[in-house]
């Protein structure tokens, strides 16, 4: 019966195998999503920065536009 069942310490083993390997995935998955997240933020911080040149040069045309006496279309 022995060689049949798992005993106490073989269960024990298994389970300990298993925590150790869903452990490793769970560290990978929250390094994977530390990257993710700072790779957006990044992206948070360079949208921001793109988006104020853009109303900066929207601005500088305008100005440029009305010293020239050109009307611009809305």
């Amino acid at each position: 019966m022995i060689k049949v069942f798992a005993t106490k310490d073989d269960v024990r083993r298994i389970v300990q195998e298993e925590l150790v390997e869903i452990k490793k995935s769970i560290h990978g998955l929250v390094l994977g999503l530390d990257k993710l997240a700072s790779t957006v933020d990044k992206l948070l911080l360079e949208y921001a920065a793109v988006s104020e040149q853009l109303t900066r040069h929207e601005r500088w045309i305008k100005q440029v536009a009305k010293k020239a006496g050109v009307v611009l279309a809305e």
